[in-house]
């Protein structure tokens, strides 16, 4: 399933970037084929991304499939929130391109010690999922979102998960 991505990093009215996912590529209304997802994500594996804000470069491993895909983060997610996850992956490099806010926390979890003995990161990104009703475009769903890093024992960093997908409340005009 080769697909040729559709997506674009826009502005919101305060300036912040937001990725826009043109296309939903993981239909379905009650379940997520997360196999699908994760064959689509092994195509970045190898790859790596830079962040505008920091310059930091986040490659992608070969755990991204499974743990994007089987994480209990992932598990957990049901609706709006999981079809987000999984539509979300057609946008990995321009997520990375976006994220801002590093936050840097230690590794405490000795199953870690390898893939993250220098710690993790967590960045916020953004991104809009287009809501279609009868093939017609009605609105974007914006969502708030946090890129799991870690930071392996070889130096780089590996992008490991996304995290705490919440889809934002439009806020009433002043």
């Amino acid at each position: 399933m080769i697909h040729k991505r559709n997506i674009s990093i826009i502005r919101d009215a305060e300036g912040k970037k937001i990725v826009l996912v043109n296309d939903i590529v993981f239909k379905g209304k009650r379940n997520i084929n997360w196999d699908e997802v994760k064959e689509y994500l092994k195509r970045y594996v190898g790859d790596f991304y830079q962040i505008e804000e920091s310059a930091d470069k986040i490659y992608i491993g070969s755990e991204l499939p499974d743990e994007y895909t089987g994480s209990e983060s992932t598990k957990s997610l049901k609706g709006a929130n999981a079809k987000a996850k999984a539509n979300v992956a057609t946008a990995i490099p321009e997520l990375i391109q976006i994220a801002i806010n590093s936050e840097y926390q230690e590794n405490n979890k000795e199953k870690h010690n390898k893939n993250a003995k220098n710690g993790w990161y967590r960045y916020d990104v953004r991104f809009a999922l287009p809501v279609y009703e009868e093939d017609v475009l009605v609105r974007y769903n914006i969502f708030g979102a946090r890129l799991l890093v870690n930071h392996a024992k070889n130096g780089k960093k590996y992008l490991y998960d996304i995290l705490a997908i919440k889809k934002e409340t439009s806020k009433p005009q002043q």
